[in-house]
């Protein structure tokens, strides 16, 4: 129903220390169209794409691309679906936009706003593998309700590396997470050796958070969480054999 994923949609004030933030951890700009009139960069490893946005807007955004979206308004009206944006019309770049019951920010576009870049997705930022955005809610069985209908899959509730719901797609895969966990989304990273990572990211002068403290129950040695310039969360987590 939502089309195909393209981005993690994110706001920034300053765009160039964003991009140079990722590219510091192995990420790779990929070629942008002239869509939008705002300075606009996305970064990617391979699996996840990061647009990068200097403009404000919620962030972060779950962003997919359906070609013919306005013409699909009706669907999302019948499935309850309230758009807090919607730009349609033939002399406009089509978007629609609303929220998911905790308050996720999701866009989809016309078309595609990057092109393609030549890296395989088992090429890894100094970050590991991406796993999942995960998000707050306060509600597991809600979230399924709400997301089940768009084209994710809930697998079991799962009680490790903290209590999280995973819903699986095609091509992304998201996850809700307690809020008393943590109370922002995160962008996920495993890595059986996650511990060396993070000396050689600390080695490379990439500074952990420490104003924030991990998810409860996890291990500081092995596992760090990175904020990026605009704010976005990355948690490292170390993945047990």
């Amino acid at each position: 129903m939502l089309g195909r994923f393209h981005e993690v949609s994110i706001a920034t004030a300053d765009i160039r220390e964003s991009v140079e933030f990722y590219e510091r951890l192995g990420f790779t700009q990929a070629p942008t169209t002239d869509t939008w009139s705002h300075p606009y960069g996305v970064l990617t490893d391979g699996r996840l794409f990061i647009g990068l946005h200097q403009r404000k807007a919620p962030t972060p955004a779950l962003t997919f691309v359906l070609p013919g979206v306005a013409s699909q308004l009706a669907t999302f009206a019948a499935q309850g679906l309230e758009l807090t944006v919607c730009r349609t019309g033939d002399e406009v770049f089509n978007e629609i936009g609303f929220l998911d019951p905790f308050g996720q920010p999701v866009t989809v576009l016309e078309a595609r706003t990057y092109s393609p870049v030549d890296r395989e997705p088992h090429e890894v930022s100094l970050c590991g593998y991406f796993s999942e955005v995960s998000m707050p809610a306060r509600n597991f069985e809600t979230a399924r309700v709400f997301w089940e209908p768009l084209g994710f899959v809930a697998t079991d509730e799962a009680e490790e590396p903290y209590v999280h719901l995973a819903l699986t797609s095609d091509h992304i895969d998201i996850a809700f997470h307690r809020p008393r966990t943590f109370d922002a989304p995160l962008l996920v990273f495993s890595d059986s050796d996650m511990p060396a990572r993070i000396t050689r990211l600390r080695d490379n002068g990439m500074r952990m958070s420490e104003s924030l403290e991990l998810p409860r129950g996890l291990d500081p040695v092995s596992n760090a969480l990175l904020e990026s310039p605009d704010g976005t969360l990355l948690l490292l987590l170390h993945e047990q054999g």
